[in-house]
């Protein structure tokens, strides 16, 4: 019987980390960041490893980390990939036999995000540039986001409530199966966008959404 696992997919800035981390906290599993793994592996940082081997060199050493890692999984795991993973044909088929979600924002929302993080002193992004390039880089990962197992929408949300969302799709609460060849009902496709109006203010100017990821 394979291991239970969840894989959290998305653009820069679209808290994957932090929503990762606390729904693992709320299902009591184990939370993976596979950034903060490829670092701890490589010795170096991933800033470091983009300057040293190019971004050719880091999709590689990605891939090859996240093969290794759902080969070794032993525990119930939500894994937060980076924001270029999913991208990748290899990982994306790598991961199929798995729930993935993706986490969606609109791309000021990531902009504002990202900057604030930066800005503090938190985050390093060798891909994020300027706005074009950073609107352009979103444009061309969507279609790839949107091939997740189902999405949802962070605008506007603080991390409770993306990890309730994602609860009820899986239906987690209710003992579903989130093993290899499992996938989520398909009412739950849109999760993101069933749940009422969004608050006046996005999440990341009321600081409700703290994200803690790179590229």
């Amino acid at each position: 019987m394979g291991v239970q696992a969840i894989f959290l997919v998305g653009f820069m800035g679209s808290g994957k980390s932090v929503v990762g981390r606390e729904l693992a906290r709320r299902l009591g599993w184990e939370f993976v960041d596979l950034d903060a793994h490829i670092e701890r592996c490589a010795g170096q940082t991933i800033p470091e490893i983009f300057r040293l081997q190019g971004e050719g060199g880091f999709r590689a050493s990605e891939s090859s980390a996240l093969r290794d890692l759902t080969a070794s999984l032993q525990r119930a795991t939500v894994v937060a990939l980076g924001g270029g993973a999913f991208a990748q044909e290899v990982n994306r088929e790598l991961l199929r036999p798995w729930p993935s979600v993706f986490l969606d924002a609109p791309v000021a929302e990531l902009w504002q995000r990202c900057a604030q993080e930066e800005a503090a002193g938190r985050e390093e992004r060798p891909l994020r540039k300027d706005r074009e390039q950073f609107a352009a880089l979103h444009a061309a990962r969507l279609p790839f986001y949107r091939q997740a197992s189902f999405t949802v929408c962070t605008d506007g949300k603080d991390c409770a409530a993306v990890c309730a969302e994602i609860e009820r799709a899986l239906e987690l609460s209710d003992g579903a199966d989130t093993q290899p060849g499992a996938s989520p009902r398909p009412a739950a496709a849109t999760a993101g966008a069933r749940d009422g109006a969004k608050p006046a203010s996005s999440s990341a100017e009321r600081g409700e959404f703290r994200i803690g990821e790179s590229q």
